[in-house]
């Protein structure tokens, strides 16, 4: 299942992903994944959580080829439970018009493999336009 923590700067998203993984951690019996643009909430997080800062794939540049690095993490470890990803928006120039379809790709993996991802994005609902939700869960 994807998961959304959506809303404008400032919400608490990123808190509250914290939070989530942290409490999502103590319960897994496989590995946890939290991708954040840079370094900053490395020790906000448990150490048992992975920690992939995107600052260090500068050459990840669009949709696609985040959706490609997803796909290689997920070959390194076949036990991923969940997949945290903090402002999708400001990951390899994903943009709010092609979100619809890095959510559906993002579905699609999660069903095929049998994990959750949580995506925070800095919108409001009204401005996803063309996302479909089903089989989404909005958290906020």
């Amino acid at each position: 299942m994807v998961k959304l923590l959506i809303g404008h700067k400032g919400a608490g998203k990123t808190k509250r992903m914290i939070e989530l993984a942290n409490e999502s951690v103590e319960h897994a019996k496989g590995s946890i994944i939290f991708i954040n643009k840079n370094q900053r909430l490395m020790y906000d997080l448990k150490y048992r959580i992975r920690v992939i800062c995107m600052e260090d794939y500068e050459h990840i540049t669009n949709s696609d080829e985040y959706i490609g690095f997803l796909y290689g993490i997920i070959s390194a470890d076949h036990d991923i439970e969940t997949i945290f990803i903090d402002s999708i928006l400001k990951h390899a120039d994903v943009k709010l018009s092609s979100l619809p379809e890095f959510i559906d790709r993002l579905k699609d993996i999660s069903k095929n493999y049998g994990m959750d991802f949580v995506v925070s994005l800095s919108a409001e609902k009204d401005e996803m336009i063309g996302v479909n939700f089903e089989g989404c869960e909005i958290l906020n």
